[in-house]
C-alpha cells in the first residue's frame, strides 16, 4: 500500500461523498425476522441447558418501528464529508471516561480514521486502502466506532431538518443516566442486572419550552453490502437497547436505531428505521432555584419501568430507567448540563467540565492531573471560517508529515460555559443555529473544517507556525 502524501489526505478529508441509505418496509419486515430467530435461539439454548421444553424468553424490544420518512433522510443517499463525521464522532465520544490515556483514547480518538474513508461527490464513501488494513486488525472497533459517527451525522441531519425551531444535542446515554442511576457494581445506588440501554439521547431543545429527548442506539459491521442479514441482527439488538430507556407513558418515546454497514468490498450504507410515539417531551421546572446554571448531585432512582395498571391490581414493573413525569425538569437539566460537559471537554478544559457532572457521571476524572490534551484551558486560539474559536491542539505525523488537528469552541460561548452560565449559552446557541459556516474547507487555515450548531470546531491542516493570539 503506497502512502498518500499528507496534503492530499487533508484534501479528501473536505470531499462530499454519497452515503447509501435504506429506511423502508422491506428493512422492517427483515429485522422483525432477525428478531425471532434470535429469541427462538435463545429460547432453544436456555431450554437445553435446563433440560425443559417449556422456557418462553422473549426479549422486550421497541414495538411498531417504522421506516424514516423525509426531511432530512433523503431517497437513496445524501452526501457527508468524512471530517464532518469525524467531527461527530469525536463529539460522542469526549466524556466516554476509557483510562488514564483519556487525551488520546478519547479526546483525539477520532483522528485515528483521517485515512480510513475515500470518494468523491461523483461516488459513494467506502473504506479506503487503509481503511480495510485497519480493518483486518481492529475490525470491531473500527466498525463500531465509525458506526457511532455516521449514525449521529445522519440522526442531527434528520431530527434538525424535521424540527428546524430545535436545536439537537447528542448526550451520551451511560453518563446521562448515572445522575440518576448506577449502572455497575462500582456505582452507589441500587441497581440491577438488565443490561440494555440506549448509547446516546437526542435532545431537540428550545430556550424557555419543553425539550423532546429520543434514546439512539447505533451499531457497525463489516459485513459484505450485498448481504445485509448482520445489519438486521444489529437493528433487532438495537431495537431492545432503546427499550431500556422510557420517558413518560409506556411505550410512547420516540427512537432511533441504525446500523452502518463497511464492507471490505462495496460502498458505506447506513440502515435505520424508528420508533414514534407521543412520550419524550421533558418540562421545565427545572427553571425554579437557578435552572440550569445550578449544579446537579447523585440521584438514587430504582432502576424500572412501571407498566399501566390493569383494573385494581397493583401496576408491575420490568427492569429498565422510566423518566417519569416528576422526573421531567430533573432530566431535562441532567441531558443540558451533560451535553455542555461535552462541549467543554472537546475544547480540552477539564476544570470547566468538571463543573457540570455530578460525581457518579466522572467528576474526578476531570479534576486534579489529567493527560495535557485535555487539560488545557484556552491555551490555542485560532480564526478559523472568520470565527475565533479558543481550545486545544495536537500535533502529530500523518504519513511522515506533521500535521496539526484542533478542537475547540467560539470563544464567547466558551466564556460564558467556562463562568457556568448555561442558559446563556443555550440563548446564544438558538439565536445563532442557522449562522454558522457551511464550509469544510478554510484557505487561510489551510485545511479542512466542521463547524456544528453547538460553536464546536475540528480542524486540521499541515503544521506551520503557531498563532498563539487569543
Amino acid at each position: 500500500m503506497v502512502l498518500k502524501p499528507a496534503e492530499k489526505v487533508l484534501e479528501e478529508l473536505a470531499q462530499c461523498s454519497n452515503i447509501s441509505l435504506r429506511s423502508d418496509s422491506g428493512l422492517v419486515g427483515a429485522v422483525a425476522d432477525a428478531a425471532a430467530a434470535a429469541d427462538n435461539e435463545k429460547r432453544k439454548k436456555q431450554a437445553e441447558e435446563k433440560k425443559s421444553k417449556d422456557e418462553d424468553y422473549v426479549l422486550r424490544r421497541k414495538p411498531g418501528l417504522q421506516p424514516i420518512p423525509g426531511p432530512g433522510w433523503g431517497e437513496r443517499s445524501v452526501q457527508l464529508t468524512p471530517w464532518d463525521v469525524l467531527h461527530v464522532l469525536g463529539r460522542a465520544i469526549a466524556l466516554s471516561r476509557r483510562g488514564a490515556a483519556r487525551g488520546f483514547a478519547e479526546h483525539w480518538g477520532a483522528l485515528k480514521y483521517s485515512q480510513a474513508l475515500t470518494g468523491d461527490a461523483g461516488s459513494f464513501m467506502k473504506l479506503s486502502a487503509e481503511g480495510k488494513v485497519t480493518a483486518d486488525h481492529y475490525k470491531a472497533l473500527q466498525s463500531s466506532e465509525l458506526g457511532i459517527g455516521f449514525a449521529l451525522a445522519l440522526a442531527r441531519r434528520v431530527l434538525a431538518r424535521r424540527h428546524p425551531d430545535r436545536v439537537v444535542s447528542i448526550v451520551p446515554a451511560d453518563t446521562a443516566l448515572r445522575a440518576g442511576w448506577a449502572l455497575t457494581s462500582r456505582d452507589k445506588g441500587p441497581r440491577n442486572s438488565y443490561g440494555y440501554r440506549p448509547q446516546f439521547f437526542a435532545e431537540l431543545w428550545k430556550p424557555g419550552e419543553p425539550s423532546l429527548a429520543l434514546p439512539i442506539a447505533c451499531k457497525g459491521n463489516h459485513s459484505n453490502a450485498s448481504n445485509a442479514t448482520y445489519s438486521h441482527t444489529q437493528l433487532a439488538s438495537a431495537s431492545a437497547h432503546v427499550e431500556g430507556v422510557h420517558i413518560g407513558t409506556w411505550n410512547e418515546t420516540p427512537a432511533l436505531i441504525f446500523s452502518t454497514e463497511l464492507p471490505l468490498e462495496g460502498y458505506v450504507t447506513v440502515h435505520a428505521l424508528r420508533a414514534e410515539g407521543s412520550g419524550g417531551w421533558l418540562g421545565r421546572t427545572y427553571a425554579e432555584g437557578g435552572g440550569l446554571d445550578v449544579e446537579l448531585k447523585d440521584e438514587n432512582h430504582f432502576p424500572q419501568i412501571q407498566l399501566p395498571a390493569e383494573g385494581n391490581d397493583t401496576p408491575a414493573s420490568v427492569p429498565g430507567f422510566h423518566v417519569t413525569p416528576e422526573l421531567y425538569g430533573w432530566f431535562a437539566k441532567v441531558l443540558a448540563r451533560t451535553a455542555a460537559a461535552g462541549v467543554t471537554a472537546f475544547a480540552g478544559d477539564g476544570g470547566a467540565t468538571a463543573q457540570y457532572l455530578t460525581e457518579r457521571q466522572g467528576k474526578k476524572h476531570f479534576t486534579g492531573f489529567a493527560h495535557a490534551a485535555v487539560d488545557s484551558v484556552q491555551d490555542a486560539a485560532h480564526t478559523i471560517l472568520g470565527t475565533c474559536f479558543t481550545g486545544t491542539d495536537h500535533v502529530f505525523r500523518l504519513n511522515g508529515t506533521r500535521v496539526e488537528a484542533f478542537s475547540g469552541v467560539e470563544k464567547d460561548l466558551f466564556d460564558l460555559l467556562a463562568e457556568g452560565q448555561v442558559e446563556q449559552y443555550r440563548r446564544e446557541i438558538y439565536e445563532r443555529r442557522s449562522a454558522w459556516p457551511s464550509k469544510s474547507w478554510d484557505g487561510p487555515w489551510g485545511g479542512p473544517v466542521s463547524v456544528h450548531q453547538d460553536g464546536t470546531v475540528l480542524a486540521m491542516r499541515l503544521l506551520r507556525q503557531r498563532d498563539d493570539s487569543i
